[in-house]
């Protein structure tokens, strides 16, 4: 019964990320450790995460090759992705993760809120390519996806008001979360080391990594470009709400 649980449980949660990274690039990696946790302890879904993340960037960067990434955007944001990261690595024992949750969470909201005020068209609340914004927007999701699994708002927040081409927008996004993604692997690997029959599971996941990127390309070929954008602003405000969530109750 316990294994016939995970694989309905950690099943439907790889399924729905690799949809998501397919059609949109990713940032909805948020979900992953809660809805996972459903199943088994929230450390040893973080584990199996890890390296199904970079699997699911294999299966799909075939997709978005480079021609399209906007690699003048990724020039500022992957110093400063790395750059968050490495203060996430030497804060996260410092800092209240449930206070970032909620901080992130409200103003994740606010932003995908204006923007549905402003018309919900591709160019509502657009905004110039600014160098130092690059920078703090990589910075914060690079602190907030090692300290709080949520990564994706403050890439969201940055590269969404450019109003990039949808495939422009996913190639991007999906280079950029690839990134971390790789660079992230290895503290969680030492972790899971110590985990009995973690690489058993971590198989039984992978299965439906290639189905559910599969799944994402289709939906991002049929989904029209202000379609696209009214979808990732959506989903926007449900990862604001479960930071909210679980910032509030812990």
């Amino acid at each position: 019964m316990e294994d016939i649980r995970f694989i309905a449980v950690g099943g439907t949660t790889v399924l729905l990320i690799a949809l998501v990274r397919g059609a949109f690039g990713g940032g909805f990696g948020v979900i992953g450790i809660p809805l996972l946790s459903l199943a088994v302890d929230p450390v040893r879904a973080g584990a199996l995460l890890a390296p199904l993340f970079c699997l699911i960037d294999l299966c799909s960067l075939p997709h978005y090759r480079p021609a399209t990434w906007s690699k003048r955007d990724l020039a500022p944001l992957l110093p400063g992705l790395l750059g968050g990261m490495a203060l996430g690595f030497f804060t996260v024992t410092h800092v209240d993760v449930r206070a970032i949750m909620i901080l992130i969470g409200t103003v994740t909201l606010a932003f995908a809120v204006r923007w549905f005020l402003a018309g919900a068209t591709v160019d509502a609340a657009r905004q110039a390519r600014s160098t130092p914004r690059a920078v703090l927007f990589g910075g914060l999701s690079g602190f907030t996806s090692f300290v709080a699994h949520s990564g994706g708002p403050p890439l969201a927040m940055y590269l969404l008001p450019l109003g990039l081409p949808k495939q422009v927008y996913a190639g991007t996004s999906s280079a950029f979360f690839a990134v971390g993604n790789l660079v992230k692997l290895t503290p969680w690997l030492v972790i899971g080391a110590s985990l009995p029959g973690l690489g058993k599971q971590t198989l039984e996941l992978a299965l439906f990594v290639p189905l559910g990127v599969w799944l994402g390309q289709r939906l991002h070929n049929r989904l029209p470009e202000r379609r696209l954008y009214q979808v990732c602003y959506a989903l926007l405000v449900v990862v604001a709400g479960k930071l909210l969530i679980d910032g509030v109750i812990g």
